[in-house]
């Protein structure tokens, strides 16, 4: 791999998987719904404006428009949400460990909405791998655990929703000529309308103005969601989708790493055995079913080689967790 994909690699990754160190230090100043309401607000003003400083303009077509609507709501208001309320009582290196198997979610998704067809052995035991990952995690059996109960519940279900946008996204949006930052800047655009009617029912707290939580809070939108968005389009512009599918890896390493480093969470063997469990599902569900030979009669050309099948759309992603 080249300096520069390498480079670009680590600086999306490290960025990406210092999300939930961001938040937990957010929190202490923010409650779940202010902290995401103003994230989604940096990260949306940073996308449209680089959009619109590339000629590109957001889309008017209703039915598009709706499709954005749920993809805000399942990739970004609610998973936010719930990561943001987990890591009230929850410790940021478990809420990136259980982030990360987010690629479990997206193929259920994707199977239920008709976008996989087949899964294969290696994938079916990549998704049980993955929940034997959270269940190492939250290590239920073990007093005075980590993570609460409750901020397990709310990992694994912004997980869920999370994972299930990418399904989404592809299924109803990618391919359709959205400009790719209108589309990401569109998407948290419409999640930061939708939070806003959370604000007075879940949200009014007061703000505890304290500095560290202030600059979290700037990092996480403008640079962990808004330019992060722009880094991963460039990842996958250059150096290819295969090599930006490789930061699901390396974030899910950095989040925890960061999480002992800097707020001293635990590194008991559940984690680093559900963490190692989580890396080897997202490997095997990187794995396609290998499709049987085509009958003799229906050969190619001499010469010619058989295309293949095509890899399900994939969407732009509009941050991490």
């Amino acid at each position: 791999m080249k300096s520069g994909a390498l480079l670009r690699l680590s600086g999306l990754s490290l960025l990406w998987g210092s999300v939930f160190l961001w938040i937990k230090i957010s929190g202490y100043g923010f409650s779940p719904v202010e902290m995401v309401f103003v994230r989604l607000v940096l990260g949306a003003a940073v996308l449209m404006a680089i959009g619109l400083s590339r000629g590109q303009r957001p889309p008017r077509d209703r039915t598009l428009l709706g499709h954005m609507a749920v993809a805000a709501l399942l990739g970004n208001a609610i998973p936010w949400l719930l990561f943001a309320q987990g890591e009230v009582t929850g410790s940021s290196n478990v809420a990136g460990i259980i982030s990360g198997t987010g690629p479990v979610w997206t193929l259920g998704a994707a199977v239920l909405l008709g976008s996989e067809k087949r899964l294969g052995a290696a994938r079916i035991l990549g998704m049980a791998v993955g929940l034997l990952g959270v269940v190492l995690v939250a290590a239920p059996w073990s007093p005075g655990t980590h993570a609460s109960t409750s901020s397990v519940i709310c990992f694994v279900l912004g997980a869920v929703s999370f994972g299930s946008s990418f399904a989404y996204v592809g299924r109803f949006l990618a391919g359709r000529g959205i400009p790719v930052f209108m589309l990401a800047g569109g998407q948290l655009t419409i999640a930061a309308v939708l939070t806003l009617f959370a604000v007075p029912f879940i949200g009014l707290e007061p703000v505890e103005w304290r500095t560290d939580s202030v600059i979290a809070l700037i990092i996480l939108g403008v640079v962990c969601t808004g330019f992060a968005v722009l880094l991963n389009t460039v990842i996958i512009t250059k150096d290819g989708p295969a090599a930006a599918a490789t930061v699901i890896y390396l974030m899910t390493v950095v989040s925890v790493v960061l999480g002992a480093v800097f707020l001293g969470e635990s590194l008991g063997w559940s984690v680093l055995l559900g963490t190692a469990a989580v890396l080897v599902a997202i490997a095997l569900l990187r794995r396609k079913p290998v499709d049987k030979p085509a009958p003799q009669a229906a050969a190619t050309p001499a010469g010619a080689t058989p295309a293949a099948a095509p890899a399900p759309a994939k969407g732009l992603t509009a941050g991490a967790q």
